[in-house]
């Protein structure tokens, strides 16, 4: 799987913070020109954001964008998304049994998590958080740049590097050997302009 360098990530409570609606929110990220958009919803699957997700997918579909769901196999299957998975989500060898030959993420926290993940039976891998984070309630310790470019070398598989990555710092993260970078936060900016947000991530990173 070859990955975009921009992944964005659409955190329904994040877009719920910045007061956009997360439909409203995808259509602007695709229009500024990503190739990848994750879904990621924690909070209880409603049928109105089951029906977000829906339209999401659609959106992405039309514009021929990779979508990809957050945690929910079952979901990803019934989307013919990929999915990415967390630490604490059902194993990557089970989830395979679901989604079958749907594209698989798996984030990672640290080097033993990073060596454990390289054996299963995914497309990419996730490292982070990078930079401290305001996404999770409780965040996983910083791994830091210097950490993630000694780490790099672990795996063969593409590496999402996520958490705290801003348009400042990313250049280094890139530098640091990740092929990818997710980013939440940074793709709200204060006037409300994604579509103008995310080509200048396009920019910074090509």
């Amino acid at each position: 799987m070859i990955l975009p360098r921009l992944y964005p990530i659409l955190d329904t409570e994040t877009a719920t913070r910045r007061g956009i609606d997360a439909v409203t929110a995808a259509a602007q990220i695709l229009e500024g020109g990503a190739q990848i958009l994750q879904f990621r919803h924690k909070g209880f699957w409603s049928r109105g954001v089951f029906g977000a997700m829906e339209r999401v997918a659609e959106l992405c579909g039309k514009a021929g964008v990779q979508f990809v769901v957050n945690d929910r196999a079952d979901l990803a299957r019934l989307m013919g998304a990929a999915l990415h998975l967390g630490q604490d989500d059902i194993p990557p060898s089970a989830a395979r049994k679901i989604v079958s030959d749907l594209p698989i993420g798996f984030s990672t926290h640290n080097e033993a998590q990073l060596r454990a993940a390289s054996e299963e039976p995914v497309d990419y891998l996730a490292l982070g958080p990078i930079f401290g984070t305001g996404s999770k309630i409780n965040p996983d310790p910083v791994v830091g740049v210097g950490e993630l470019r000694r780490l790099r070398p672990l795996t063969k598989k593409p590496l999402v590097a996520i958490g705290g990555i801003t348009r400042a710092n990313a250049r280094p993260v890139i530098e640091a050997g990740s092929d990818s970078v997710a980013v939440i936060g940074d793709l709200f900016p204060q006037d409300g302009g994604i579509a103008a947000r995310v080509k200048e991530w396009l920019a910074i990173l090509s």
